[in-house]
C-alpha cells in the first residue's frame, strides 16, 4: 500500500453500491485514490463530481491523470459547496451515492510546509485551503485567551487546555509562535505528564486544525444539504477519524433516520410527526488487520453508512 492509499478503500466502494450509470459524490477527493476506484465502477454515463479545498490536490499529478477522463469534474471547494454545484449542473436529488472522507490527509501531513505536523518544522499554517483564512501563527498571536482555551478543550479534548493556553500567551508576548516546532515544544514544557502512546502536542494541533478550518462546521453543513442532493435510494458513507466527527456523523443519521420529532399536540396525527429521511445501513466498518499493518493511520478511521428514504 503506498503512503497515499485511500483508507477503508474497498469498503467504502461496496458501501456507495454503484450502478454504472449513477451519479457520485467523492467530498474529498485527496491524490484520487476513492475517485479513481468509483470512476473504475462506472459506466461509459456515469458521472463523479470530486471537491477538494486544498489547492495541492487539485495540482498533483493524480488529479492531471484523472480529470482527463471527461466523467469526472473537479472542483476546487469545500465538501460544503456540494449543493451548490449540484444545482448548477440540475443534479439535484439526482445523486446515487457520496464519499466524505473527514480530516487531514496524509500528503498534508507529510508536508512540513502546511504546518499541519508536530514531528516536522514547518510554518504555523494549518489551512486547507493556502489562499484564504488565517493561518494558525495568526490565529495564536491574537486569540484571547479564555477562547483558546475553549478551543482546545472542546476541539481536543485536551485536558490541560488551560496550562497550553496559559503558555502560549506567555510566550506571545515575547515572541510569536512561527514553526510548528516552537509550538510543540512549548506544548511538551508545559504539560505536567506525557501519555505514554501520544505525543503532547497531539491534541492541541487537532484543535487548532478544527478550529483554522471550521472542519466541524462544514461537516455539519454537508450532512444537511447530503439529504437534498441524493436520489431516492442514494447512499451517504462518511470515513471519521476522531471523535468528535464520529459523534456528528453518528447523531446525524441517528436524527435522520426514523422519527425525528413529536409535535406534541393532542391528538396526534401520522401526518404530524416529521420522519427522517434516512436509514442506517449496517453497522459502523473499521479497518481490517491487514490494511492497518500496511497503513498504521487507518487505526483510527470509522466509517458509516446511510441510504436515503
Amino acid at each position: 500500500m503506498s503512503p497515499h492509499q485511500a483508507v477503508l478503500y474497498s469498503e467504502a466502494l461496496d458501501s456507495l453500491s454503484i450502478q454504472a450509470e449513477g451519479v457520485y459524490i467523492d467530498g474529498t477527493f485527496g491524490r484520487g485514490g476513492h475517485s479513481g476506484g468509483i470512476l473504475q465502477k462506472l459506466g461509459q454515463t456515469g458521472r463523479l463530481l470530486a471537491f477538494d479545498r486544498d489547492i495541492d490536490a487539485i495540482n498533483s499529478k493524480e488529479a492531471q491523470i484523472l480529470t482527463k477522463d471527461q466523467r469526472l469534474s473537479l472542483h476546487h471547494g469545500c465538501f460544503s459547496d456540494l449543493a451548490v454545484v449540484t444545482s448548477q449542473l440540475d443534479l439535484t436529488g439526482k445523486i446515487n451515492g457520496i464519499l466524505l472522507d473527514l480530516g487531514v490527509s496524509s500528503p498534508q501531513l507529510d508536508t512540513a510546509e502546511r504546518g499541519f505536523s508536530f514531528l516536522r518544522d514547518g510554518p504555523l499554517d494549518m489551512r486547507m485551503d493556502i489562499n484564504h483564512g488565517q493561518t494558525a501563527a495568526e490565529y495564536l498571536a491574537t486569540v484571547d485567551e479564555h477562547d483558546l482555551v475553549k478551543v482546545l478543550f472542546d476541539y481536543g479534548e485536551e485536558r490541560f487546555a488551560r496550562r497550553i493556553a496559559g503558555s502560549i500567551i506567555e510566550r506571545r508576548q515575547q515572541q510569536p509562535l512561527q514553526t510548528t516546532l516552537q509550538l510543540a515544544k512549548l506544548i511538551e514544557d508545559s504539560v505536567p505528564f506525557r501519555d505514554k502512546y501520544k505525543h503532547p502536542a497531539t491534541r492541541t494541533f487537532q484543535a487548532l486544525r478544527i478550529e483554522i478550518n471550521q472542519e466541524l462546521e462544514q461537516i455539519k453543513v454537508a450532512l444537511q444539504q447530503a439529504i437534498h442532493v441524493l436520489a431516492p435510494g442514494g447512499r451517504l458513507v462518511v470515513i471519521a477519524f476522531h471523535s468528535l466527527e464520529d459523534r456528528i456523523v453518528k447523531r446525524f443519521i441517528r436524527d435522520e433516520s426514523g422519527r425525528k420529532n413529536n409535535p406534541g399536540k393532542l391528538p396526534i396525527k401520522e401526518q404530524d410527526i416529521a420522519k427522517g429521511q434516512l436509514k442506517k445501513v449496517g453497522k459502523s466498518i473499521r479497518a481490517q488487520p491487514q490494511e492497518l499493518q500496511a497503513n498504521p493511520r487507518a487505526r483510527s478511521a470509522i466509517m458509516r453508512v446511510a441510504e436515503k428514504i
